[in-house]
């Protein structure tokens, strides 16, 4: 079955912790949420379009997709080492939230887990808490005004990503070529 985007955030994130395994890589839900997040900030620059439904949030350690966070909120601090669940409302039964079967998705998903996935956990913190990023942005308002619970608006996510170069192994958030730098902004 093919979908279009936006996808079930649960699935995508499934999907993500799949490529994980594949690849050797385990990751924590703080990991789990910083990919997540890339991969649907590098969607809406691509693409003008959301790879996820739901929405982010602007945590202690970074954007937080709610929803996501809680189909993975039992694995604490450690390693995730199932998958997210839905429930059927009349009956009360559990199934998995199946991967987005798509090739956009899973080509998006597949450049965020070889290039952010091997990055250490404060790395990908670092990325996220950039100045100027769509998560400092979104504090940043909120100091200044009430911001209801601090989404971090999809809007955002282009206006700021777009601008916002972090170099890792040399290719930027956009996929350019860059020289190595720890953060490098227009």
């Amino acid at each position: 079955m093919s979908e279009s985007a936006p996808f079930d955030a649960r699935g995508v994130a499934n999907l993500l912790l799949d490529m994980g395994d594949q690849r050797g890589r385990a990751f924590t839900n703080l990991v789990l949420q910083k990919l997540l997040y890339f991969a649907h900030a590098r969607c809406l620059v691509a693409s003008g379009k959301p790879l996820l439904t739901g929405y982010f949030e602007a945590w202690q350690y970074g954007p937080v997709h709610p929803t996501v966070y809680q189909s993975f909120r039992e694995a604490g601090h450690n390693t995730i080492n199932f998958r997210a669940q839905r429930t059927d409302l009349l009956t009360g039964r559990q199934s998995l939230v199946s991967p987005p079967d798509s090739p956009v998705a899973h080509d998006i998903v597949e450049f965020v887990v070889d290039t952010y996935g091997r990055l250490p956990v404060s790395r990908l913190v670092a990325i996220s808490h950039a100045p100027e990023a769509p998560w400092h942005h979104v504090v940043s308002q909120a100091n200044n005004r009430v911001t209801l619970g601090l989404r971090i608006p999809d809007k955002i996510i282009v206006e700021r990503f777009k601008r916002h170069k972090v170099a890792v192994g040399g290719v930027s958030e956009l996929g350019e070529r860059i020289e190595d730098s720890p953060l490098t902004s227009n």
